[in-house]
């Protein structure tokens, strides 16, 4: 759908559309023209207050709920208020010493992320999310051993000690010492390297015409690198901190949509795709509605900003998910400081 441009509007309709979306943020309730009458400075009567108010609705910009006479902002409303004519509000002081505070805490970096997502939880009475960075050890050795006729496992062995096992396919028929030629070529490229590192370094070489591996073994260093490297892109990794919030007072009238955002957050895969689309933002994102297929169905908003390291890569996203009344003037500022308070945390 074509967005309307803010400048579209007369004075009078801007000023009416901004009440409704205001008092809408603030109560999630509809609002009536008997109420706008009585908002200051605007000196219009009801009649004409419901003429502009059917002027909006017919822009697509306004909607009127069965059960009420009063108007709230539909999704294209409400986008069009946050591009157009929100006035974002900074952190507070207090807001700004509780986040740096909870970050400051001593003890491993999963622990900040989690307090992270707990605090902005607490602070925007939604959910509060945060994709983790992926863990890149650094690898000392990978070793296939066979399996079955037609498999072999994979053993990964981190400079940290740490092992990970994964299947690999292998083809029938294999020479004999083909798994342990395949082995020691791999962990022989791996020493002090990321996965990635190792992955480019190994295929330019094999590429290049450099490697000294026959066909059976270059086959089997692909199917052991491709299984590990789509493991790590695709394994999400995220901390979802308070969804009882999402349970207040005003979701009792719509347990239905409340319950559908419930079992989106338990899909932590496609939340975490959701996020990745925050991850080459320059600032922080905002998600309304229908504009994610993952949260269309509850009708529910995602403020995202992607957290940096000292290098200013992109190590992950941190956001709030909520019905689509959050506070997003409030919220937007405080998801952006605490993305780079984190990142400064994470170095």
């Amino acid at each position: 759908m074509t967005r309307l441009p803010i400048t579209e509007l007369n004075a009078r309709a801007r000023e009416i559309f901004r009440l409704v979306v205001e008092g809408y943020l603030g109560t999630g309730q509809a609002v009536g023209s008997k109420t706008l009458a009585g908002a200051a400075g605007l000196n219009l009567s009801p009649a004409s207050i419901r003429s502009v108010l059917h002027e909006l609705e017919g822009l697509g910009l306004l909607a009127a709920p069965h059960t009420s006479a009063g108007r709230l902002p539909t999704e294209q409303g409400l986008r069009l208020f946050v591009d157009g004519m929100m006035q974002v509000a900074e952190p507070t002081a207090e807001e700004r010493a509780a986040i740096e505070s909870r970050l400051s805490q001593p003890g491993p970096i999963e622990a900040a992320l989690t307090a992270t997502s707990a605090l902005l939880s607490e602070l925007s009475a939604a959910a509060g999310v945060v994709m983790v960075p992926r863990r890149e050890p650094r690898l000392a050795q990978l070793q296939l051993v066979a399996i079955g006729p037609d498999q072999a496992l994979a053993v990964l062995v981190g400079s940290d000690g740490s092992i990970e096992n994964r299947v690999v396919p292998v083809p029938p028929g294999l020479p004999p010492g083909a798994l342990e030629q395949a082995s020691n070529y791999i962990s022989a490229h791996l020493g002090g390297r990321t996965l990635a590192e190792a992955v480019k370094a190994i295929r330019a070489e094999i590429s290049g015409g450099r490697s000294a591996l026959d066909a059976a073994s270059r086959d089997l260093v692909e199917r052991g690198l491709a299984v590990w490297s789509e493991d790590a892109a695709r394994r999400p990794v995220l901390i979802v901190r308070g969804a009882s919030n999402l349970l207040d007072e005003t979701a009792m009238s719509d347990l239905e949509r409340v319950r559908q955002l419930l079992d989106d957050l338990e899909n932590k895969q496609s939340v975490a795709d959701l996020l990745s689309a925050a991850r080459e933002a320059e600032a922080t994102r905002i998600f309304i509605g229908a504009e994610n297929r993952l949260f269309a169905l509850s009708g529910s908003s995602v403020i995202a900003s992607p957290y940096r390291d000292r290098d200013g890569r992109v190590v992950g996203v941190v956001g709030v998910i909520g019905p689509t009344r959050l506070n997003y003037a409030r919220l937007v500022p405080m998801v952006d400081f605490t993305a780079q308070s984190l990142g400064k945390l994470i170095g």
